[in-house]
């Protein structure tokens, strides 16, 4: 199954509740995955742009967009953006194939 890094920030309202009611949100991020027949591998808190990665297994791309829509649209973080991550056999396949493809840039 294709593995996805995912990258959020809380809105400031939502810190607030997590302060006044701190809770594991790994819980809620597994029931989400879960949902669509993927799996939780990690989920992290972070210093810097974002405020939190969680690292997810899901059968196709549907099945991890679903995942994120419904989280992004549940209205309690600032910003989330997932990346479809490759294996290296993946990517050594894709440069294999980008070899037989003659690019002609714009103007040539």
């Amino acid at each position: 199954m294709p593995l996805y890094l995912s990258k959020f920030s809380y809105t400031p309202e939502t810190w607030a509740r997590m302060i006044d009611s701190p809770e594991d949100r790994r819980k809620a991020a597994q029931s989400y995955i879960e949902s669509v027949g993927g799996k939780l591998h990690g989920f992290w808190y972070a210093f810097g742009s974002h405020d939190g990665y969680n690292l997810w297994e899901a059968p196709d791309n549907v099945s991890m967009a679903a995942v994120a829509l419904a989280i992004a649209g549940g209205g309690a973080l600032s910003s989330f953006e997932t990346t479809v991550l490759l294996t290296v056999a993946e990517t050594l396949d894709a440069l294999s194939k980008a070899g037989q493809i003659r690019y002609k840039p714009p103007g040539a």
